[in-house]
C-alpha cells in the first residue's frame, strides 16, 4: 500500500489550542502545501504543544486509505 506525505505549516496559539484541550473541538483542519485540505484528530498534536501553542512545519504520513500513520515536526 502506498504511503503519502503531506506537508503543512501550523500556527495555533495557546488560546485557540485550549478548545481542543477542553474537548470542544476534536479535529484540526489545515491546507497542505500542495493545496489539499487535510483533517485529522487534534490529539496527534499533543507532543508538539508548548506554552505558546503549536507552531511549525509538519509532515503527515497517511496510508492508501487515508489513515494517519505518523505526524512529525520537520521545521
Amino acid at each position: 500500500m502506498a504511503v503519502e506525505e503531506l506537508y503543512f505549516s501550523l500556527a495555533l496559539p495557546a488560546h485557540r489550542w485550549c478548545r481542543f484541550y477542553q474537548g470542544t473541538a476534536r479535529a484540526v483542519i489545515v491546507r497542505a502545501h500542495d493545496g489539499r485540505i487535510v483533517q485529522f484528530p487534534a490529539r496527534h498534536l499533543r507532543p508538539f504543544v508548548s506554552r505558546e501553542g503549536v507552531f511549525g512545519e509538519f509532515r503527515l504520513r497517511v496510508d492508501g486509505n487515508g489513515r494517519l500513520l505518523s505526524l512529525d515536526r520537520v521545521g
